[in-house]
């Protein structure tokens, strides 16, 4: 694997990782503030950013590569509102997108093959981050806040993948 590859890749497992601890923080906002559905649905998307680290982690191991780990910044751990906390998140799946394809351009640009085959993955998986964080966020508008239509917004996220309420 070539080092500046690899180096960018190690890079990204952190940014990964980073993105389960700041979903990790909005869910431990969203208990705080009684919408156990919102912590849910913000559960199950920390553990999908540790699949994506995972999945960087043994790309490395699979083609000889060193893992290298990195501290891990803390996360913000409030936000005015349920709207606000998800357009964060859709801020933050822009910026995971963003890096993502900078990765794509440096395999292209280092002729690394596989790297970019395995890259095509994330380019796709990043279309439907950003769209499912931006459909919430939409939601989120349209109700203004309503505390009936929160309520319902909570139960449905709570739905996702079997989280929520027993």
């Amino acid at each position: 694997m070539k080092k500046k590859v690899l180096d960018a890749f190690n890079d990204q497992i952190n940014a990964e990782t980073f993105s389960a601890y700041l979903y990790w923080s909005m869910a431990a906002y969203f208990e705080a503030e009684n919408l156990s559905g919102f912590a849910a649905w913000m559960k199950v998307q920390a553990q999908e950013e540790m699949t994506h680290a995972a999945k960087f982690f043994d790309h490395i191991v699979d083609r000889g590569g060193r893992v290298t780990l990195k501290a891990i910044k803390a996360p913000e751990t409030k936000w005015d509102s349920p709207l606000a906390a998800f357009q964060a998140a859709y801020k933050h799946e822009q910026y995971i997108s963003g890096r993502i394809h900078k990765l794509v351009d440096l395999a292209t640009a280092e002729k690394d093959h596989p790297a970019a085959s395995f890259l095509k993955w994330f380019v796709d998986e990043q279309v439907e981050e950003e769209a499912t964080a931006d459909g919430i966020v939409q939601k989120l508008k349209l109700i203004k806040g309503g505390p009936g239509p929160t309520f319902q917004i909570d139960q449905m996220l709570g739905k996702r993948g079997g989280g929520g309420e027993e």
